[in-house]
């Protein structure tokens, strides 16, 4: 059985920008994620990304860098021994009412669809409210990190996110789920 994680990217991975990561040189993965995810590879789990990318939809950046932070995010990895095994992403803004952009099902789906599996109890791991929205009603686990815009979420949602785990960055999400293993 495959042991699958979902991360959101901006906020968990690298660092995020209310002015959006429009390039690869804005990509900067934060203090410890990429060592978190290189242990979940070592520990036999797949790694999948789901993202919102409106900064696409609203002509800041376009496919071709999306796929050059990417390919970083891929090389940064591989220095590691790593890799993320799939990245599904929205390129939408909200008004497009697409069904993918979280809080939407549509990126989870995508990739239950992509390994054939349910995503009950599947851990996924965000830092805004949208991403635990989602999590939620496919049935996953949600997990809130403190990093990009977790901080704003936890005070914005207090009452909302009773029982949901709440951590300080990826690094210590995962130090959490391989202790449980």
């Amino acid at each position: 059985m495959t042991k699958l994680i979902i991360l959101d990217r901006d906020g968990v991975i690298n660092e995020d920008s209310d002015d959006y990561i429009k390039s690869p040189e804005e990509f900067v993965p934060l203090p410890g994620s990429l060592d978190a995810i290189a242990r979940l590879k070592q520990a036999g789990w797949t790694v999948a990304v789901a993202t919102n990318q409106s900064g696409i939809g609203r002509g800041y950046y376009d496919e071709a860098t999306l796929a050059a932070m990417h390919d970083k995010l891929a090389r940064l990895l591989q220095a590691k021994g790593a890799a993320v095994d799939y990245i599904a992403w929205c390129p939408h803004t909200p008004d497009d009412d697409c069904d993918c952009r979280k809080p939407k099902t549509g990126l989870y789906k995508r990739i239950a669809d992509h390994f054939g599996i349910d995503l009950a109890s599947v851990p996924v791991i965000g830092d805004s409210f949208r991403d635990l929205q989602a999590a939620m009603a496919v049935g996953a686990r949600p997990i809130l990190v403190r990093t990009g815009k977790g901080g704003r979420t936890l005070e914005k949602h207090a009452n909302e996110l009773d029982g949901i785990a709440v951590h300080a960055d990826l690094a210590a999400a995962v130090d959490s789920l391989l202790r449980e293993a």
